[in-house]
């Protein structure tokens, strides 16, 4: 199901079927380095990551983590979406693309769409964001979509903090 379309991308969401691009993104030597390592090796192991994670999450909340694809080309690039971490006080807009579409300007296009859609669709007032301190691309990404750095963070006690960014939105 289409979400989200912007000038050059369709925000959808995930579905098993997107098994084989998901294990390509969540292994990703940027998606392991700053994300984590998802153990996502099989098919299988991406389809339970679809549905205990996204799927999940559509249910619960009524947003998750979006498919990105280019409009013109139908061609998956990443995910963009909001996120509910039991940690944090309220959802955090997340985004990881394959590098080959890296400095295009898509995270930024589709972020900041994702923060559009989180106040005006949700009714969202505050979206959070959680960053690496090392992972200055995706930094930029969220001050050009208007976040501001408010701390760190830790997810759980036996991790690294984390930058968080806050928006409150009018």
């Amino acid at each position: 199901m289409v979400v989200i379309k912007t000038k050059r991308l369709i925000l959808r969401t995930l579905t098993t079927n997107d098994a084989e691009f998901i294990i390509k993104l969540l292994n990703e030597p940027s998606f392991l380095r700053y994300i984590g390592d998802k153990g996502v090796r099989t098919i299988y192991d991406a389809q339970q990551y679809i549905l205990t994670g996204p799927v999940d999450s559509y249910e619960r909340y009524g947003f998750g983590l979006y498919l990105v694809e280019l409009k013109d080309e139908g061609s998956p690039i990443g995910i963009c979406g909001l996120v509910k971490r039991p940690t944090l006080t309220h959802p955090d807009v997340g985004f990881a693309f394959l590098s080959s579409h890296w400095s295009k300007g898509y995270a930024v296009e589709s972020a900041s769409a994702v923060m559009t859609y989180g106040r005006d669709i949700l009714g969202l007032t505050r979206i959070l964001a959680i960053t690496s301190p090392d992972n200055y691309s995706s930094i930029n990404v969220l001050k050009k979509i208007g976040l501001k750095f408010e701390g760190t963070v830790k997810l759980f006690e036996n991790e690294p903090e984390l930058e968080l960014f806050t928006s409150d939105i009018k």
